[in-house]
């Protein structure tokens, strides 16, 4: 579990996060939402124990995340940010075995994670590629195995740890997407607490069990998407008006392009 209690966050004197104050549950995989400058990417890194907020606090299992040395907090969260630069010649098993080149893990001489971690996401193809020769979305892919790696590595109940997302699916193709949503959400189904900043709107009402809007630094709402989202929400978020159409055979909403206001 991880609680946010009245977090502020300001940056040379500009507020960029106010007032944030949620409980997120270990098994369930939720999606932040909002709109550019809303503060997501900052929340995600407050969460995550990279920046500390200004005011107010965060824990992970009841444990404020600033108590935590940076290998008690790698054994209990792993980040895939927007950007991972890595100019060296390393080949793609190499890179997701940086997830468990820290100290306090055990690696199996077979390397059991690093295995695992390929499988999972589906990267067996690239294993021997060197990472600077793979394109944007084989890279992105790459990183998320490596924060995998680094959770199947630790000696930390599933239940009890943490696999943050900052924009995953931003230079995947649509079938990457929907891979790399069915393996948040198993990650969920196996315990873990799942958190993806997401841009789709379709994926998240789609994929999470809870969506976290965020609005000019503040938690606009929180919620299952199938009883948050509705145009009156989205408007706000957004500024336009946007018509929602349930899925065929579906209670999901979504936004069709059929459905937009084109005039």
């Amino acid at each position: 579990m991880l609680r946010a209690d009245t977090v502020h966050f300001a940056f040379r004197d500009r507020p960029i996060l106010r007032d944030i104050s949620l409980t997120l549950e270990a098994g369930r995989f939720y999606a932040i939402i909002g709109p550019n400058g809303a503060g997501k990417s900052t929340f995600l890194k407050i969460i995550s124990g990279e920046i500390a907020p200004t005011q107010g606090a965060v824990t992970l299992n009841d444990v404020p995340l600033q108590r935590l040395g940076a290998s008690a907090l790698a054994r209990r969260r792993a980040v895939v940010p927007q950007a991972a630069p890595l100019s060296f010649p390393f080949r793609v098993h190499e890179v997701v075995a940086l997830g468990v080149s820290v100290p306090g893990f055990a690696i199996e001489p077979d390397h059991e994670p690093v295995e695992r971690a390929i499988a999972v996401v589906g990267v067996q193809h690239l294993r021997n590629r060197l990472y600077t020769q793979l394109s944007g979305g084989e890279r992105q892919q790459v990183q998320i195995a490596r924060a995998l790696c680094q959770l199947f590595g630790a000696p930390t109940p599933a239940s009890e740890t943490v696999l943050l997302l900052d924009e995953p699916t931003s230079s995947l193709d649509l079938p990457h997407q929907l891979h790399l949503m069915r393996v948040a959400r198993s990650q969920a189904r196996a315990g873990r607490l799942v958190v993806a900043v997401l841009h789709d709107i379709n994926l998240a009402m789609t994929w999470a069990d809870s969506v976290i809007a965020l609005h000019d630094g503040g938690l606009c709402a929180l919620g299952p998407p199938r009883e948050l989202m509705t145009e009156a929400l989205l408007e706000r978020l957004y500024g336009e008006k946007l018509r929602l159409t349930p899925v065929p055979g579906s209670d999901i909403p979504a936004i069709l392009p059929q459905a937009l206001d084109l005039d």
